[in-house]
């Protein structure tokens, strides 16, 4: 009788997810009046978005409780969302400068979401190409530890933006509202939660190789000593 695998829980979900969502992107969202077919873009850009402000949180909180009690799970787990967490912002700039192009005849304007966008992306590549110089696990992880947290102040500056300068990048979801129709709403929704359980399975990947590579690092080191 075989067991109920965990781990394949939220990839079995993504893998049936994703396809629903792209379908109903493309088969059941109504074409938006203005920008026609190219705001279709929106709902990969949005969730994608989302999900990388949710990296950065789980890195600064990860980093927090790494200083607190130096354990090494706490590190993986920064690692891991830091990584994450650069990969799909690289995905918004590109998806928002595609968006952006027919829209604004232009693929990049140093408009404030775009900038703090930009500057978000540099601070946590950054750690990223800080993890890789440091060898000393306890010295990279209290550096990373240090950098996530700080660089995570951009995160709330980036959401904000938008709505405290002047902007020309669109504000969907405001307080009082979400300028969307029920469909184009729901296609949204279907979008996030498609890309929230793929971000689950995934970070929970990462952390389990970044584990397995500190033991097998561990064990190397061990090696050599004896």
């Amino acid at each position: 009788m075989t067991t109920f695998n965990r781990s394949a829980l939220f990839p079995g979900l993504a893998a049936v997810l994703i396809p629903i969502a792209i379908g109903m992107v493309f088969f059941y969202s109504p074409l938006e009046k203005t920008m026609g077919s190219v705001q279709k873009i929106f709902y990969f850009h949005l969730p994608l978005a989302l999900t990388a402000f949710l990296s950065f949180f789980v890195a600064c909180i990860s980093g927090i409780m790494y200083l607190r009690n130096r354990q090494r799970i706490w590190d993986a787990r920064l690692a891991a969302s830091v990584e994450i967490g650069v990969v799909l912002t690289t995905l918004v700039l590109i998806t928002g400068s595609l968006w952006g192009k027919p829209i604004w005849n232009t693929f990049w304007t140093w408009d404030p979401r775009l900038t703090t966008s930009l500057i978000l992306w540099f601070i946590f590549a950054s750690c990223l190409i800080l993890r890789s110089a440091i060898d000393e696990e306890g010295k990279r992880a209290t550096f990373s530890a240090v950098m996530a947290i700080v660089g995570f102040v951009d995160v709330p500056i980036v959401f904000l933006s938008a709505r405290l300068f002047r902007s020309i990048h669109p504000t969907v979801i405001r307080a009082d509202s979400v300028g969307l129709e029920t469909s184009m709403l729901v296609t949204l929704l279907v979008c996030m939660a498609a890309m929230l359980v793929f971000w689950v399975g995934l970070y929970k990947f990462r952390v389990s190789l970044f584990l397995q590579e500190a033991m097998i690092n561990d064990l190397q080191t061990d090696g050599t000593k004896s």
